[in-house]
């Protein structure tokens, strides 16, 4: 198949962009890149499909993302972590049950390919939503997951024993560390390698020191890689204080410093912890609309960037985003940078497209396969529809995507060398049964957890 008349922006080692560009996909892998002239003269007799007014960007990569909470789309605006936490999200996932996890699955998948991410790294998947079922809706829909399996042993947030799980979530080592294993053996590698199962940790307080070394000697001889949010409220660098650490210090005193390890927000870091993270090779996932709604603070981005830290993006759950376009992560990662240092130059729409891409990749390991438009790599591509009113006019495409599109914007999808998205239309489910079933359970859940009247308006209804 030859995908042409684009603008190709390929994120390659050059960074070339391709005016009038063609990709050839053989099975699942790019097979050539380059002008449409050429490579309709090379391959004459394939099959073609016309990207005439399209920028096509490798597949975005979400390196934090809640699949289970989509679900809970608007169940928690506008409050504070703990009312937030405690009071609202815990309880309602407490109430879950597999069905309700499998729905969410398909929804927010259903919103990720439509909106241009091919590939998530969920990150805490609990048992009672039914990791099978997560698998699953990876494998029908056609997108890349790297799949966190909750790790937990302490039912608390922080030091703070007023923070406490909802019964429903709390889980052993039995069920969380070693069931992670069992779903690594039967999961990963599973539906095309598309699938990858991940250990998905608790934040320091909810994982006991000793589950932390067991998890981290696991992952070195099995190399399942890790996820963990770290430092992402005040509350936690107090916890890290009042066991004699910084966040980087515990994390290395427990073995969680590691190129297989991906942290999340990063918020309340020092500068030795930068120094820590930068020698270590350890992965940072910067989620920064979750920061902001939730008034976490704003993660020190550029400072990473200077000491060499890989840095992805993630939209992390719908209860502190509502949403889970990737696109609309980007313009904002881009722009805050720029806003609390007075700098217009911090953190250019070049550097948000890497980190949605190649770095993405990188973080999950997989930048020998996916995260650039190259020869060779895995066949997975946007192309964003750049001939709409609210995109024109543009000059560079790089800034065109990173500033101006939304998932609204995307008009094809490929992964794995095969169309999911095309005209926009999911073609891998069916929407609207997603759609329906999701507003079903959503409202079975609300009401299973004795939370409807909190649902309404603060406005009068009338």
């Amino acid at each position: 198949m030859l995908y042409t008349h684009a603008t190709i922006v390929t994120v390659d080692e050059s960074r070339r962009i391709i005016l009038d560009g063609a990709i050839r996909v053989e099975g699942n892998l790019i097979a050539a890149v380059g002008k449409t002239a050429t490579l309709k003269a090379q391959y004459p007799n394939d099959e073609q499909c016309d990207l005439t007014g399209r920028i096509i960007i490798p597949g975005l990569i979400s390196t934090h993302m809640h699949t289970a909470q989509t679900l809970l789309r608007g169940t928690a605006d506008d409050l504070e972590l703990v009312s937030w936490l405690c009071e609202r999200i815990w309880v309602l996932q407490g109430n879950f049950t597999p069905e309700d996890g499998y729905a969410a699955a398909r929804l927010s998948i259903a919103e990720m390919l439509m909106s241009g991410t091919t590939c998530f790294l969920e990150s805490m998947f609990a048992n009672r939503y039914g990791f099978d079922g997560l698998c699953r809706a990876v494998e029908e829909s056609g997108i890349r997951g790297c799949l966190g399996k909750i790790v937990m042993d302490i039912a608390t947030y922080a030091s703070d024993d007023a923070w406490a799980m909802h019964p429903g979530l709390v889980e052993d080592r039995e069920t969380s560390l070693l069931g992670t294993v069992n779903m690594w053996e039967k999961w990963n590698g599973k539906a095309d390698d598309r699938i990858r199962v991940w250990f998905g940790a608790r934040t320091p307080g909810g994982v006991s020191d000793n589950l932390y070394r067991e998890m981290t000697a696991i992952s070195r001889k099995k190399n399942i890689p890790i996820t963990m949010h770290c430092a992402e409220v005040k509350a936690d660098r107090d916890f890290f204080a009042s066991v004699g650490h910084t966040p980087m210090t515990y994390c290395s005193s427990v073995g969680l410093l590691s190129p297989s390890t991906v942290l999340v927000h990063m918020v309340h870091l020092d500068d030795n912890d930068i120094t820590l993270l930068s020698k270590s090779g350890t992965h940072v996932a910067h989620c920064p609309t979750s920061n902001a709604k939730l008034a976490s603070g704003i993660c020190r981005v550029p400072d990473l960037q200077k000491a060499g830290v890989n840095i992805g993006v993630g939209t992390d759950g719908a209860p502190c985003n509502n949403t889970c376009d990737l696109l609309q992560e980007m313009k904002l990662a881009a722009i805050i940078h720029k806003s609390i240092s007075y700098d217009p130059t911090a953190v250019p729409a070049e550097s948000v497209l890497e980190m949605a891409t190649i770095n993405g990749a990188k973080a999950l390991g997989l930048q020998d396969v996916i995260g650039s438009i190259e020869v060779g790599k895995k066949a997975d591509f946007v192309a964003i529809d750049a001939r709409k009113i609210n995109m024109q006019p543009w000059f560079n495409p790089v800034s065109a995507v990173v500033y101006t599109a939304t998932g609204k914007d995307v008009d094809a999808v490929v992964v794995d060398g095969k169309m999911v998205v095309k005209g926009g239309e999911l073609l891998t489910m069916n929407e609207q049964e997603i759609v329906l079933e999701a507003q079903r359970r959503s409202r079975e859940v609300v009401e299973r957890a004795g939370l409807a009247d909190k649902m309404k308006p603060r406005w009068t209804v009338e």
